[in-house]
């Protein structure tokens, strides 16, 4: 089978593209390893800015359903030390730009917007290759193959499409995420509930900390945050739940006890994540008729706030480059990427900043003085 413009992945950025696209009349077919839209978790909150991820929402003609999802009062913000003092508190007055809406919302509000058979769900990507004149052949488990006039590689951290372009694979930053949530918590969990408050709780200290945030279903979502060299997570048996959550109040024994009840009440299994990046300045070779976008362009810490935001604004730019220049992919995707290595660049040293700052040995007073310099 042949398609003209094939995308790998169903995350935020590959479904912005295919939904600019569609606006601009350009059909697209997406491939996603998931069976169906519901088949993994797709995360917790994210707060999407008015300079970025908006901008991409408003060029897919979607800002009006976007405004439907929107988490009232979800950018409150608490910065707390370890010993549970409240260092610094902010309501959320609606005027900051930054407004929180849940991730499976997001994607499912994009997936709406695209015609019934725009994904194919399912398709494991497990070969691809160029054949010439910027067309590539791609191979999927199921035994079929797909050749395409352009090819986007919308499929993440370890995309399969990346190398391709780029040699580049993603390192651990030395910190790992072990991620827990509280179900009902206003009444389940109230404790919990102070201690998160109505949005965004950063909760640090040197090497270690807590990021949580309320849900819009009344659950909280916690990233029990710790400085560990490579293969700590592998070294544990997660699936004992009830030992894992004693290791770990264990790492944060000098911690508060309201923070010891985040990880003792947490409902279900505990999910951890190693923190991985590509380099900073990541960038290749323009290639022909292949292009990457979020986190397979610049997977990047979390700690900018601007991974969602940038992979869906990627989609956008690479959409809007193909529409206006039809019939010549080549002057299209030079132009988007010439766009994205300085963006990409910018945010990733940014992420790296912010992830050395989280945890320094002043934590949490250097957030605080960065809290300052931006009012």
């Amino acid at each position: 089978m042949t398609t003209p413009i094939t995308i790998v992945g169903a995350g935020l950025g590959g479904l912005t593209l295919a939904r600019v696209l569609h606006v601009h009349g350009i059909p697209a077919t997406v491939y996603e390893l998931d069976a169906s839209p519901t088949a993994r978790a797709q995360g917790g909150m994210l707060d999407i800015h008015d300079y970025n991820g908006q901008v991409a929402i408003r060029a897919a003609g979607l800002f009006d359903e976007f405004q439907k999802i929107i988490h009232p009062g979800g950018e409150a913000t608490r910065i707390l030390d370890r010993h549970g003092m409240v260092r610094h508190e902010e309501e959320d007055d609606g005027t900051r730009g930054r407004p929180e809406v849940d991730r499976d919302q997001l994607r499912r509000m994009l997936l709406d917007s695209l015609p019934g058979d725009t994904v194919r769900w399912g398709a494991k990507l497990t070969g691809v290759g160029s054949l010439g004149d910027g067309r590539h052949e791609l191979a999927f488990a199921d035994g079929t193959t797909v050749t395409t006039g352009l090819l986007v590689g919308a499929d993440g951290a370890w995309s399969r499409v990346r190398p391709l372009l780029s040699d580049a694979r993603p390192t651990y930053t030395g910190m790992s995420f072990v991620e827990v949530d509280l179900f009902d918590a206003d009444t389940r969990h109230p404790g919990p509930a102070r201690t998160v408050g109505a949005g965004m709780l950063f909760a640090l200290g040197p090497g270690r900390g807590f990021l949580a945030h309320r849900e819009t279903d009344g659950s909280l979502h916690v990233y029990i945050a710790v400085g560990k060299p490579a293969g700590w997570t592998a070294s544990i048996d997660w699936t004992d739940t009830e030992r894992a959550k004693a290791l770990m109040v264990t790492e944060f024994r000098d911690w508060a006890p309201e923070f010891h009840a985040l990880i003792t009440e947490a409902d279900g299994a505990l999910v951890p994540r190693t923190i991985n990046a590509l380099p900073i300045e990541h960038r290749w070779a323009r290639v022909p008729g292949v292009t990457l976008v979020g986190d397979a362009a610049h997977v990047m810490s979390p700690f900018a706030g601007e991974g969602a935001n940038l992979a869906m604004l990627d989609g956008s730019a690479l959409g809007e480059a193909i529409a206006a220049h039809p019939g010549d992919v080549e002057k299209a995707l030079a132009a988007y990427e010439a766009e994205l290595f300085p963006r990409s660049a910018e945010a990733a040293a940014e992420a790296a900043r912010n992830l050395m700052l989280c945890f320094d040995e002043t934590a949490p007073q250097s957030l605080l003085d960065q809290f300052a310099a931006y009012s």
